[in-house]
């Protein structure tokens, strides 16, 4: 694969990753992923935790959002992608949760991804108390 073959595929993927599957062709098969609650290794996990994220979003938010702004290769090996997650809690008080972050997506000799890090706007704690407080 190309570079630009794979920033159009995660062009393609990222927007409706609450909603459907993403393509996983594009990753290797000990892919590293890294958020601020999360840590592990193997394609197996990482196909989990795209699943917890449509499964959770379904049964916690009547509205849920991932809005990508831009995807781009910042470097030979290095594809960034900055993004906001936006959504409406499934409570009586309708609770809006919001952040930004950006993954940074690591190329082998292959071009396949082997390393997804992704950095939030602030700790998972200052995200969860948007669960307690309406935003209106």
């Amino acid at each position: 694969m190309q570079v630009e073959q794979i920033i159009e595929r995660l062009k393609l993927d990222l927007p409706t990753l609450f909603e459907k599957d993403i393509s996983y062709d594009i990753y290797t098969q000990n892919i590293f992923f890294k958020d601020p609650v999360n840590r592990f290794k193997w394609k197996f996990n990482y196909r989990i935790i795209f699943w917890t994220l449509r499964f959770h979003g379904r049964l916690f938010f009547t509205e849920l959002y991932f809005d990508l702004h831009n995807v781009q290769q910042t470097a030979e090996d290095i594809i960034l992608a900055n993004w906001t997650v936006r959504g409406v809690l499934r409570v009586p008080w309708k609770t809006k949760i919001l952040f930004n972050g950006y993954s940074t997506y690591k190329l082998n000799q292959d071009k396949l991804i082997y390393e997804h890090i992704d950095t939030w706007d602030r700790k998972p704690s200052e995200i969860l108390k948007q669960f307690l407080y309406s935003r209106d």
